[in-house]
């Protein structure tokens, strides 16, 4: 058995015992994709076991994140910072081998996946960032942003949607440095992959515009090396090698679903050591001429991190400003530095919040200089175009304005991609009701913690004449309970560019910018309170008013207007805008009752939207004026009147609580 074979079969077996102390997890992955892996990390990927963090690494991610223990396999044997006992404690509680990758929490692990074929879409995130990053940055002799993205995807990942957006974009955009390795073993949990997917996927991803290149042993790793060589040697298009691998190879039960997600058991575990010519008694066992191989490739691997020591030395001192500003971006820190120091300006006028959000996503462009961001081919809707930043294309990798197509749900994992690759601010755009297709990966932006911004517009049944399809109800309760996902309605002009400039300094998870079409009026008071997440716009005269009216966005000026209307009859109101529930939530107890006392039960919450969510605030003696059903088309001010969006309908309904 060569040294090769040797790694490969170390790697398989941890594997499989890692899976089988767990008594949970899916052994037939690891061991009929560790050629591959093994064959990718030792011989051609670019990283660092002792800087895990090295900017210009090679990325590789695991959208087949189901296969995690050959992950934590390979950043064992290969010297990253997990131990056996990590190995060990597969699956268990507050592990750093967690049963699906997860980002920040286990060293090496570069994104967290586990959705199947969102992995593939981080990909295309990651390599559009080293596209721009290299295009920005790099001048010549000092190519200092110069690494590939890798992606391990398997049958499933190739099945699911975003897989086909995701790539349907990386061949339009020519992206070279993308490598998928397409694990072919055909075969899911339910049985063969012929029930469900016959498709010829390297036509497909042809017809995408990639290279592609097929391997028929996934067990021969000179093959295997030759087609990521060749993979790399491409430099317009992304590539996919397809591997024809057997999943579960060595397991008796190997090439069948049996060995797709469930332990092998004792017996299995032996049949397979005994199939793979593994003649080693202990557990959790690495070989010394594995260990031994192992450090001659980190050193090799760790002057190459040398090589590009140098090299950046070399551009500290022969692009000084350039370089500082290349720390700058790397290190997250321009955004919130820049945002400090410039002031909110009054907004002269009433206008939509996508308006305003235009303006301000034009005037941060020029104070951010590393912020990117697109539309799901609605920017002119959106109000979302960077002007004069350039389109980034095939033709142009420097353009700031990003154009997804019609891909919302790529848009949004491609976003991920690019946030944690590092060195961009990215925001992302749609309607508000088509976030329906985007949620999947905005979960995993707030699971990962990532600063996303996303700008939803068009946000109720002010959408009009384009109807129910088009009128979103339910999805702010649905983004509201996305946890770590802070959810903002800006009431006017000047709050939207402050949610703006909260959102672009936060950095420990994403922000949702809920924006109107129509028109709303200015206040005063607004665009200095958003950091409170809810506050008083309008108090009334007494000491304690009789009654709360609360709303969000465009609807608080029916809760404004109603107020006044209620002094006529004796009824003093409290105005509370409530553009961010979750910063609410975050205040200290004694603000949330200066807010909102305790003692004025008779409260009423507005909102064009379902109900849910919004009985925390008016408790079990209040009243939600919502709508809990789908809209309608008709112009807007029709539909806000006969769902009973009103002024008569709040004072009528106040009246009655106050009797």
């Amino acid at each position: 058995m060569n040294i090769d074979e040797l790694s490969i079969n170390t790697i398989r077996i941890l594997s499989i015992e890692g899976v089988e102390i767990a008594n949970s997890g899916h052994p037939g992955t690891p061991m009929g994709a560790a050629p591959t892996a093994y064959t990718l990390w030792a011989k051609n990927l670019k990283h660092n076991p002792n800087n895990p963090n090295w900017i210009d690494r090679d990325r590789f991610i695991l959208s087949s994140g189901h296969a995690s223990m050959l992950l934590y396999s390979m950043l064992n044997v290969f010297g990253y910072n997990l131990s056996i006992e990590d190995i060990k404690n597969y699956r268990q509680w507050k592990s750093k081998t967690p049963g699906h990758p997860e980002y920040g929490v286990t060293e090496g692990v570069e994104v967290s996946t586990g959705p199947l074929g969102q992995g593939i879409a981080n990909g295309v995130g990651m390599a559009i960032s080293e596209a721009y990053l290299s295009e920005k940055f790099n001048r010549p002799k000092y190519d200092i942003v110069n690494h590939y993205t890798y992606v391990l995807a398997g049958d499933g990942c190739m099945m699911e949607g975003i897989s086909s957006e995701a790539a349907s974009l990386a061949g339009t955009l020519g992206l070279g440095k993308l490598i998928v390795l397409y694990d072919s073993n055909n075969i899911s949990i339910e049985g063969s992959t012929d029930i469900a997917f016959r498709e010829n996927v390297t036509e497909r991803f042809k017809a995408y515009g990639w290279q592609t290149i097929e391997v028929e042993d996934g067990n021969d790793v000179e093959q295997i090396n030759k087609a990521i060589i060749k993979a790399k040697l491409e430099k317009d298009k992304p590539s996919l090698i397809k591997i024809k691998t057997i999943i579960g190879y060595g397991a008796s039960n190997a090439g069948t679903s049996e060995v797709h997600g469930a332990p092998l058991g004792k017996e299995g575990i032996k049949n397979a050591k005994k199939n793979l010519h593994w003649d080693y008694e202990e557990t959790f066992y690495v070989p010394n001429e594995v260990t031994e191989h192992i450090k001659k490739i980190q050193s090799s691997l760790q002057e190459e991190e040398n090589h590009w020591n140098a090299l950046k030395s070399g551009y500290d001192r022969d692009y000084p400003e350039l370089s500082e500003e290349f720390d700058t971006w790397m290190n997250n820190k321009i955004s919130k530095q820049l945002i400090d120091e410039d002031k909110l300006k009054e907004f002269e006028k009433s206008m939509a919040t996508r308006q305003a959000s235009y303006i301000a996503i034009n005037k941060f462009a020029k104070l951010i200089p590393n912020m990117i961001g697109g539309s799901a081919d609605l920017s002119p809707s959106n109000k979302t175009y960077m002007e004069g930043e350039g389109d980034f294309s095939k033709e142009e990798y420097s353009g700031r304005n990003l154009h997804f197509g019609v891909r919302e749900h790529a848009m949004a994992a491609i976003a991920n991609g690019i946030s944690v690759h590092g060195g961009l601010k990215i925001f992302v755009s749609t309607f508000f009701v088509f976030s329906d297709y985007m949620k999947g990966a905005m979960r995993m932006s707030a699971l990962m913690g990532l600063p996303v911004i996303y700008v939803l517009t068009h946000d109720s049944i002010g959408v009009g004449e384009d109807g129910p399809t088009h009128e979103p109800v339910e999805q702010l309760a649905s983004l509201r309970s996305i946890p770590n996902l802070t959810v903002i309605r800006p009431v006017d002009a000047k709050e939207t560019e402050e949610a703006w400039n909260y959102a672009l300094s936060r950095i420990d998870g994403p922000t949702a910018l809920i924006l109107t079409r129509q028109t709303v009026p200015l206040y005063k008071g607004t665009g200095t309170q958003l950091n409170k997440g809810a506050y008083i716009l309008k108090d009334c005269d007494k000491s304690e008013p009789d009654l709360l009216l609360m709303a969000s966005g465009s609807e608080v000026e029916l809760v404004y207007k109603a107020a006044d209307e209620l002094k006529n009859f004796g009824i003093s109101a409290r105005v509370i805008n409530i553009p961010s529930f979750e910063i609410f939530d975050k205040q200290e107890d004694e603000y949330k009752e200066k807010v909102m006392p305790n003692s004025v039960r008779k409260r009423i919450a507005v909102e064009a939207g379902a109900s849910f969510g919004w009985h925390k605030y008016v408790g079990l003696d209040g009243k939600v004026i919502s709508i809990d059903h789908f809209g309608a088309s008709a112009p807007a001010n029709i539909l806000f009147k006969k769902f009973g969006f009103t002024v008569d309908n709040i004072v009528n309904a106040a009246k009655k609580m106050c009797k």
